[in-house]
């Protein structure tokens, strides 16, 4: 069948393409990965969905031969090195990541140079050339127990979220951690305006925010002055909220985080609950690249590979094993 990339599929064009696409996945031996934030179609049609790492320790736990990942580089780079024997295929090489790309591995390298000595702690959102500068990888759900890992007389160096880092500042108390001022243009959108307008407009919500995002702050302080219910206010990664989502009853959820996992969200409640998006311009232009015309092209044609040079990944394999040795994060954790 011929796809246009830019449109939505009708039901009949839905049921053709995902009829070929799992045809060809089996032919191929291949695990279809979606990220949260991927387009609906994209979403559904996949093998399974959720955030990067937990589908990385997915895919490397399955009998396929073939993983193809609809997500960002840096996440199918993720992948690769958890399953460094198996074909990782990406639909599009330009889907970026403005987060990941916040901070090189040039730019860490001369970072810790200026504190010789610091522990290196990188969200699972950068590189495989950064994770291979790193001491320690961590998500957003397992950061906070990552700083605490680390001896108290120890200096970090954490990179590249701003908001994360600040987050886990917050709640560990640790004062000798530096924070590199990298952001997700995203979720950096999301800001405390958004948040009095639409808390003004559903009072009795639900709110769940995602740490990367630039009104976490602001948020929390509302909290503490009483401004927002501390009972139905929550910070979490999107692991977390695909979880909440499954249990609330709750009429309204108001959730500050790129606006793809709405459609996940949605499907897993069977209470009505309306989800509604912080900020509904809160989207991922380098998610939205991966289409269903070009997931149906990779499995046709096997193209899209994506490969780390032996010794970075080895490096980088370390740091994440790392973080995973010191505790399973929940549901993987962006």
């Amino acid at each position: 069948m011929t796809l246009v990339d830019d449109r939505t599929l009708s039901p009949t064009e839905y049921d053709d393409w995902a009829a070929e696409v799992r045809a060809l996945a089996a032919e191929r031996d291949a695990v279809i990965l979606a990220h949260n934030y991927q387009v609906p179609e994209i979403q559904d049609v996949a093998h399974h969905t959720g955030d990067s790492l937990a589908l990385s320790r997915i895919a490397a736990e399955t009998a396929q031969r073939e993983i193809v990942f609809c997500g960002v580089h840096f996440m199918a780079e993720t992948a690769k090195l958890l399953s460094p024997d198996k074909p990782v295929l990406l639909p599009d090489h330009a889907a970026g990541c403005s987060l990941a790309d916040s901070i090189t591995a040039e730019q860490l390298r001369d970072w810790k140079a200026e504190y010789p000595g610091a522990v290196v702690v990188s969200y699972v959102n950068t590189t495989a050339a950064v994770k291979a500068e790193t001491d320690i990888c961590c998500t957003s759900s397992n950061a906070a127990d990552v700083v605490r890992s680390i001896p108290a007389d120890r200096e970090i160096l954490f990179c590249p979220d701003q908001f994360l880092g600040a987050h886990v500042r917050r709640v560990t108390g640790r004062t000798n951690m530096h924070i590199w001022a990298g952001e997700c243009h995203v979720h950096a959108g999301i800001s405390p305006a958004d948040v009095r307008d639409q808390v003004a407009a559903y009072p009795d919500s639900e709110i769940l925010v995602h740490p990367e995002c630039g009104c976490t702050t602001s948020v929390l302080d509302l909290v503490s002055r009483g401004d927002l219910p501390a009972d139905r206010t929550r910070v979490l990664s999107t692991g977390g909220m695909v979880e909440v989502a499954a249990s609330t009853r709750a009429k309204t959820v108001l959730v500050a985080t790129e606006t793809g996992i709405l459609h996940q969200l949605r499907g897993l409640n069977t209470a009505g609950t309306d989800f509604v998006a912080m900020n509904p311009k809160a989207a991922c232009r380098y998610m939205k690249m991966i289409t269903p015309a070009k997931l149906l092209h990779t499995l046709r044609t096997g193209t899209g590979e994506v490969d780390v040079p032996a010794d970075v990944a080895v490096r980088a394999r370390a740091a994440v094993e790392r973080m995973i040795a010191i505790g399973q994060p929940s549901r993987g954790g962006e």
